[in-house]
């Protein structure tokens, strides 16, 4: 079975790289981009819910009919996983403001990812690791404690930039605005860069093959979008947006 989980991370990896040259010319229209090529459009709140909980539900599973479900690192890996996956799951949808929907395409193929994602993940950990590998001495390695700093930077960039999102407008207000303040003082997709440095701490973290497969996946997404809401930004406020030093989405560099 290892040789067919070493299949599916390669079949996994090479779909990233089509994902990140697609997303180049082929514009994910949800959000700032919404254009109404996606299919149906759905309540904003209910697509995140839609997309975001099954791999929440999926690692669930899969972490409850492993022999390793009371293994420790395994437990610490679980729960640092699922701990973003409550947020985006059950608390980010919740405190989104505003009218906006998603497109029911875009909600199906997040979902369909996300299970794939939880499989990735969660096969690794509870059923393809090297039996004896996280053994409870692995929480003290210089990986796990260098790629959890990682994990936990990355969330506080990501939530800290959701929450000036979510406040650039009053109430009523539909126009779109330059985000400023935290991150976003050196990018425009903060957010973006902060889900980013997440989950290569979590690939840093396990040290795992699954794990630089699903930062990888996370790169390939978020930085032809970052590309993307960049290009929007400056069609609506070039001059603000020229005179800052902001990049797209790695500070200092791109």
């Amino acid at each position: 079975m290892s040789e067919k989980f070493d299949l599916f991370l390669g079949i996994m990896l090479a779909a990233a790289a089509v994902v990140f040259v697609a997303l180049h010319f082929v514009r994910a229209g949800y959000g700032m981009l919404r254009d109404g090529k996606w299919g149906p459009q759905i309540d904003n709140r209910k697509g995140w819910v839609l997309m975001e909980a099954p791999v929440f539900a999926a690692m669930t599973v899969l972490w409850l009919c492993s022999e390793r479900r009371t293994d420790v690192t395994c437990l610490v890996f679980l729960a640092l996983f699922q701990l973003h996956y409550l947020n985006r799951s059950f608390v980010y949808p919740f405190l989104i403001k505003g009218k906006s929907t998603m497109p029911l395409g875009i909600v199906a193929m997040g979902a369909a990812f996300n299970v794939l994602n939880a499989c990735m993940q969660g096969g690794w950990i509870f059923y393809f690791a090297p039996d004896g590998l996280y053994t409870p001495q692995w929480l003290a390695s210089p990986q796990f404690i260098a790629g959890t700093l990682v994990f936990f930077a990355g969330m506080a960039v990501n939530l800290h930039s959701d929450h000036i999102i979510r406040n650039l407008r009053k109430p009523g207000d539909t126009g779109h605005y330059l985000p400023k303040g935290g991150m976003f003082r050196y990018v425009t997709s903060a957010n973006y860069f902060g889900e980013i440095v997440e989950w290569t701490g979590f690939a840093i973290l396990t040290w795992s093959a699954a794990g630089a497969v699903f930062a990888l996946w996370t790169f390939a997404n978020l930085v032809p979008r970052a590309d993307a809401i960049y290009k929007r930004y400056h069609e609506m406020f070039g001059d603000e947006l020229a005179r800052s030093p902001r990049k797209r989405i790695i500070p200092f560099i791109y």
